[in-house]
């Protein structure tokens, strides 16, 4: 849960942040930005900022801007019916992000959330620049993070049914609650 005025500095920081990255974004565009804390009331450390370019039955088109130190938390996309689950790809536009998939440990770059070792159980790292992207298959286990700087990267995708991704961590609600 978080507060409207929580939610309205958060949109500002990352319209600010996308349209420094060189993404030219409308006001109104700006004005729609998600806000999510995946029901955690603690945006600054897990969360997300997403502007929803395109979504049709097919395919999806979004900007991702992370705020500083900020982390996603695990998930991944489950099958619907006959469709495997969301295929995406990430590429970043501004800033490093650290990717977490499953494979070798090689987790040395990043942190995990205070008190969360069970919710974060990808360890091999993929350390993110500008221009660098990466595909994510079907239901693939994944979590990121920002640093220092945040981040803003695209995310390209089949269609997105974000309310129906799965997380490790049992407390997360993928819909964000806005109170007063």
């Amino acid at each position: 849960m978080i507060t409207k005025q929580q939610q309205a500095a958060a949109q500002q920081q990352a319209a600010e942040m996308i349209r420094q990255s060189g993404i030219t974004i409308t006001d109104a565009e700006a004005a729609s930005i998600e806000v999510v804390d995946f029901g955690l009331s603690n945006l600054e450390k897990e969360g997300v900022q997403v502007l929803t370019l395109v979504q049709t039955e097919r395919i999806s088109v979004k900007v991702l801007a992370m705020l500083p130190n900020q982390t996603e938390p695990e998930h991944w996309h489950p099958p619907v019916d006959d469709d495997p689950g969301k295929e995406e790809t990430i590429r970043i536009i501004a800033g490093t992000v650290y990717f977490y998939v499953d494979g070798e440990d090689s987790f040395k770059e990043g942190f995990i959330v205070e008190g969360k070792d069970d919710c974060y159980t990808m360890r091999k790292e993929i350390v993110m620049q500008p221009g660098d992207q990466l595909t994510l298959a079907p239901g693939e286990k994944h979590w990121f993070q920002a640093r220092d700087g945040g981040a803003v990267m695209y995310s390209f995708s089949t269609i997105a049914r974000d309310a129906l991704d799965q997380f490790t961590d049992p407390d997360i609600v993928r819909i964000t609650r806005v109170v007063d």
